[in-house]
C-alpha cells in the first residue's frame, strides 16, 4: 500500500513500484495517490490532488478532507492487510497513518524523511517510532538518524533517475513552436492550488514587466498534473502575457529556457539538474509565515542552495516576493554574462553531489527486503 499526499510524492511512488514490478511480477499496489500511481498500475482509492496543501492555515481550511483521507486510508489498512505501507512524503498525514498501520502490525517504510535538518530535529525519535525503516534521499541525513538508533538507508534523489527530457532541445524548440533567437523564460507556478493562486499571479505581472523590456521574450509554463485547465485559464485570461502551456513534458519544457521564475521544491532540483538558471520565489499565508520564521533553522529554503551549502541561486521570499524583483533577477541571468556563468558552474557542483541516481531500483530493492523478512 502506498500513500503519497502531493504531485512529487505520486510520481515518486510511481516510479518505485514500476521497478517493484520487475523484481515482483505478481506484486499488487493500492492506496492515496494521483495520475501518476494510476498509470503505473496502482489501485487509487483515494485521489490525494484534493489536499495537496502546505502551510498551517492552508491544512486547517482542508481539515475536514485531510481528516476523512486519513480515516479512509486507515480502513483500508485493515480491511487489506497490507504486507508493506510505504509511507510517501506528506509527513504529519503520513507519520499518523503509519503509527496506526504499526499498531495494527504492519511493516511500515517511510520514504523521503522530514526536513530534520532544518526545523524540529527532535521528530527522528517520533518517526522512528512509528516505522521500520527511514529511506532518506539527501546523504548527510543518514546520520540524525543514526545518532538515535533509527533504521534509515540513503537510496538517492529520485529527481537524478526521471529528470530527463524525452527529445533533444532542437526538436523540443520545433515541437513547442518556440524560436531559439529569442530569449525563453519558464515560468513554474508550482503544482498545489494555494501555491498557484499566490504565485502564478506575481509570475505573470513580472513577465508583463519583462515583455515591456524586450522585444525578443517568450513564455513556457509545464502545466503540473495536479493543476487543472480551468484554474490556470483564470489567471491567464487575465493577463496580456502569452504563455505556452505545455503538459506531460517538464523536462523538455525546462530545457528549452534561457531562465525560470520556480517555486520552492522539488521544481528547483529539477531545474537545477537540468542546469539552467532560476529564481527561487514563495510565499506562505502571513500566519505560517511568521511562525516559519521561528520554528525553521535553516539559512536557505532553495534545495539547489541548501545542497550546495550556501546562496548560489537567488531566492525571494514573502513580501520579497514582487514584480520588481522578479523580473530584475530574470533580466539579471538573461544579460549579464558574468553571473549566468557563475550560478551555473555552481548548479553543476550540486548535480555532481546528488550521485548517479538509481532511487526509485533502490527503493524497490529495500521493499523487497522488507517483504522477505
Amino acid at each position: 500500500m502506498f500513500s503519497a499526499g502531493e504531485s512529487s510524492g505520486d510520481q515518486h511512488a510511481a516510479n518505485m513500484f514500476k521497478e517493484l514490478q520487475k523484481q515482483l511480477p505478481d506484486i499488487k499496489g493500492m492506496g492515496m495517490g494521483g495520475a501518476k500511481m494510476r498509470q503505473a498500475g496502482i489501485e487509487i482509492c483515494f485521489d490525494s490532488s484534493g489536499i495537496a496543501v502546505i502551510g498551517l492555515i492552508e491544512v486547517l481550511k482542508h481539515y475536514g478532507e485531510i481528516h476523512n483521507a486519513l480515516k479512509l486510508m486507515q480502513n483500508f489498512v485493515v480491511s487489506e492487510k497490507p504486507d508493506l505501507l510505504v509511507c510517501v512524503d506528506y509527513k504529519e498525514f503520513n507519520l499518523k497513518l503509519a503509527r496506526f498501520a504499526k499498531h495494527q502490525g504492519i511493516k511500515v517504510l517511510f520514504y523521503v524523511s522530514p526536513q530534520v535538518w532544518a526545523w524540529r530535529p527532535g521528530r527522528v525519535v517520533t518517526y522512528g517510532k512509528a516505522i521500520d525503516m527511514m529511506a532518506v534521499i539527501f546523504p548527510f541525513e543518514t546520520a540524525y538518524y543514526e545518532q538515535e538508533n533509527v533504521p534509515v538507508k540513503y537510496v538517492g534523489h529520485p529527481s537524478v533517475d526521471k529528470v530527463h527530457p524525452q527529445r533533444s532541445k532542437t526538436e523540443d524548440l520545433a515541437q513547442f513552436s518556440l524560436t531559439a533567437e529569442k530569449h525563453i523564460v519558464g515560468i513554474l507556478p508550482g503544482s498545489r492550488v494555494n501555491e498557484i493562486k499566490r504565485m502564478l499571479p506575481v509570475m505573470l505581472a513580472a513577465a508583463e514587466k519583462l515583455t515591456q523590456q524586450h522585444d525578443d521574450i517568450q513564455f513556457v509554463l509545464p502545466q503540473a498534473d495536479s493543476i487543472t485547465d480551468e484554474l490556470l485559464q483564470d489567471y491567464l485570461q487575465a493577463s496580456s502575457v502569452k504563455v505556452t502551456i505545455i503538459k506531460n513534458q517538464p523536462y523538455d519544457v525546462i530545457q528549452c529556457c534561457d531562465a525560470i521564475m520556480t517555486t520552492s521544491g522539488t521544481a528547483s532540483l529539477e531545474i537545477a539538474l537540468l542546469q539552467i538558471p532560476m529564481v527561487i520565489a514563495y510565499k506562505l499565508s502571513a500566519i505560517t509565515y511568521f511562525l516559519g520564521k521561528y520554528l525553521v533553522h535553516t539559512k536557505f529554503i532553495g534545495l539547489p542552495n541548501i545542497i550546495a551549502g550556501k546562496g548560489i541561486v537567488k531566492e525571494l521570499i514573502q513580501y520579497d516576493v514582487t514584480v520588481d524583483n522578479l523580473a530584475n533577477e530574470v533580466n539579471q541571468i538573461l544579460q549579464n554574462t558574468a553571473y549566468r556563468q557563475k550560478m551555473l558552474s555552481a548548479l553543476a557542483v550540486v548535480k555532481e553531489k546528488l550521485g548517479e541516481g538509481g532511487g526509485s531500483k533502490n527503493m524497490a530493492d529495500l521493499a523487497v527486503l522488507m517483504l522477505q523478512k
